[in-house]
């Protein structure tokens, strides 16, 4: 005897596809912008920039944090749901 057909396509809404690819890309975008921000820091303790540099990292920084707020907004994710849990690990962003 053979077994029926199964229909092996998934049934997917394009509205959680679309919110969840938006927030893994925020993810990785949000792990970038907080590993610059860090390094931006630790140049700034350091003390090799000068203070024009200073100031057009702040600026920056604070504009793409702005921007990621807009988009979290735009795809309704708050900024926990980019923290993706890695089970022993911990979460992979740092909790402030």
């Amino acid at each position: 005897m053979s077994e029926p057909a199964r229909d092996n396509r998934l049934d997917l809404d394009r509205d959680s596809v679309e919110r969840g690819f938006a927030s893994l890309v925020l993810t990785v975008v949000e792990l970038l912008r907080q590993l610059v921000e860090r390094q931006a820091l630790r140049r700034v303790d350091v003390g090799d920039l000068a203070p024009e540099q200073i100031e057009r990292i702040g600026l920056t920084l604070m504009a793409l944090e702005d921007r990621m707020a807009e988009l979290r907004e735009h795809f309704g994710l708050r900024p926990e749901d980019l923290n993706i849990d890695l089970g022993p690990l911990g979460p992979l962003l740092p909790r402030d």
